[in-house]
């Protein structure tokens, strides 16, 4: 069992947890995800490890409330206790001295772009973070970034906060500046990273995106996280979760991500009923029975 020892909201639908995994928090490197598990008959889902503490033997998860899985552990709070939080799994990010690095982190791909810009800032990088969200009140870790960041720039979808526009609008902006970029790693929804991957391609910057398909063991074995990466199967698991941008088949990933959609949305209605019907108002069985004692002693009138 795996204590939380910190839960808060950091938007409406997003939840930073810090949970007791000594194993974990001693090896863990940038880039790297556990597979947990809420309870013993739960799905296991795959979460990147958003920072880890090996003095108290924690690690930082943050999660979006999207599916049912997702949504129950967002019920969870501190004092509470997961059943398993396997790894760390996964290969590291490539961390070198580029020159000029970009992370650009779309939705709740800040959270997992943050630990890897942490650790291309400490390796030497100039470090330029490009945070994206649809709204103000889904904007993460603004502080942390900027924090770690050379320079930090914000955008919204709808304009409500900080630059409105794309995350990519922004790219292109400082590569017409004629900004020397080395090396970019885009981190968030299919379409933003290919969105990224197009607007790097013509001028041959390197590029690296974070896959997190459909995983089920995390250890290579069940081939559920198969991707297409130089016209050749990868396993997302072990021969990732990063991945030359430029080489994905983004036409195979959107597919193979939407394969079990409808047994999800399924999922997450069942999970969401249950739930309701928990919190309907009903007559206490109790309380009725007593009522029911009190009417037959009454004295007749």
């Amino acid at each position: 069992m795996y204590e939380i020892v910190e839960a808060r909201f950091l938007s409406p639908d997003v939840k930073l947890f810090r949970i007791k995994a000594p194993a974990v928090a001693k090896k863990r490197k940038a880039g790297q995800f556990v597979i947990l598990r809420v309870h013993d008959q739960g799905e296991r889902i795959p979460l990147t490890v958003a920072d880890s503490n090996s003095t108290e033997q924690t690690i930082t998860i943050i999660v979006q409330g999207v599916g049912k899985t997702t949504r129950l552990l967002n019920t969870m709070n501190k004092g509470d206790f997961l059943s398993d939080v396997v790894g760390p799994l996964g290969m590291p990010s490539e961390i070198h001295n580029f020159g000029t690095a970009v992370v650009i982190g779309g939705g709740l791909g800040a959270a997992i772009a943050y630990p890897t810009a942490k650790a291309l800032k400490e390796a030497g990088n100039h470090v330029i973070s490009i945070v994206g969200a649809r709204t103000k009140t889904l904007v993460i870790l603004e502080a942390e970034m900027r924090a770690i960041s050379d320079e930090a720039f914000f955008t919204t979808d709808d304009g409500s906060y900080a630059e409105k526009g794309f995350v990519t609008d922004k790219l292109k902006g400082l590569i017409q500046q004629g900004r020397k970029i080395d090396y970019v790693l885009a981190i968030g929804p299919i379409p933003m990273m290919r969105a990224v991957c197009e607007a790097t391609r013509p001028h041959g910057i390197k590029t690296m995106v974070s896959l997190n398909p459909i995983m089920v063991d995390g250890t290579g074995m069940c081939g559920g996280c198969r991707v297409v990466v130089d016209n050749k199967s990868k396993f997302a698991c072990v021969d990732g979760p990063e991945f030359d941008g430029h080489k994905v088949d983004f036409a195979v990933l959107t597919s193979r991500n939407t394969m079990y959609r409808e047994a999800e949305q399924l999922s997450l209605k069942r999970f969401t009923e249950s739930n309701q019907k928990k919190c309907e108002p009903h007559e206490c069985k109790l309380t009725a029975a007593v009522s029911a004692l009190t009417n037959l002693n009454a004295p007749a009138k």
